[in-house]
């Protein structure tokens, strides 16, 4: 299968930097986004040392024998220890950490998703959006466990809170998941300054309406901030054709 591909990342229009970090390797081989937290620093620190140690590693192990399961959780552990290192060299940045969500496409084996925290990979197939990833926050799991209904969820005090996240000494299990793909899909990824602006079938619309990939991209972004723009935004669309 062929993939056409993009990114955007924006500040938005709240905060005054961009701590949204995001990666598409030049041969469509994998796809990075990452969502730091931790201060104006911090956060930014934390997704950019994500994102470029899971590059780094992936680049460098790419045409190894280790099954790529293994692949992206090696590479996914790796970017927490560089992180926890940094806190470690940079007390100021002691509670900075990173969302990270990871798609790979390795050849002979069935692409792969990896994720931590709540940035995400949706899936678009026959008009239909699909959230294939489970966020790793207090409400996903209470909406999961029926304790709370979705419209509760999305403006539900604690959505930000985290149950984890890469830059924590706690985080020993990386979960990784199989992809079920088909030529005509959409795959995005995208951190939550898109999904808090717009619900999942505003997202949907955008994807029926417009085909081009850097064109859908710039105009989910362009309406996150006309809803708001309250956190960065950052879209990555990979298209399988």
């Amino acid at each position: 299968m062929k993939l056409n591909f993009t990114g955007v990342s924006d500040p938005g229009l709240i905060r005054s930097n961009n701590q949204d970090a995001y990666y598409i390797d030049p041969e469509g081989r994998f796809f990075i986004v990452a969502d730091g937290m931790g201060g104006h620093a911090g956060g930014e620190q934390a997704s950019r040392i994500a994102a470029g140690q899971i590059e780094a590693y992936l680049s460098a192990n790419w045409n190894s024998s280790k099954p790529s399961g293994q692949l992206l959780q090696e590479a996914l552990l790796q970017a927490n220890e560089a992180i926890l290192l940094d806190q470690q060299n940079h007390p100021e940045r002691s509670d900075m950490g990173t969302t990270i969500v990871v798609v790979i496409f390795r050849p002979k084996e069935p692409p792969l998703c990896a994720h931590v925290g709540d940035s995400r990979l949706y899936r678009f197939r026959n008009s239909q959006l699909e959230l294939l990833t489970q966020d790793d926050t207090w409400v996903a799991r209470a909406l999961k466990m029926g304790e709370i209904t979705p419209e509760e969820a999305r403006i539900h005090p604690f959505r930000h809170v985290l149950s984890r996240c890469l830059g924590r000494e706690d985080l020993r299990q990386i979960e990784v998941q199989q992809l079920d793909v088909q030529a005509g899909d959409r795959l995005l990824l995208c951190s939550d300054g898109l999904t808090e602006e717009l619900a999942d079938p505003k997202i949907a619309d955008y994807f029926k309406e417009i085909s081009l990939v850097e064109k859908a991209a710039l105009s989910l972004v362009e309406a996150a901030k006309q809803h708001g723009g309250h956190d960065n935004i950052t879209v990555v669309i990979v298209a399988l054709n």
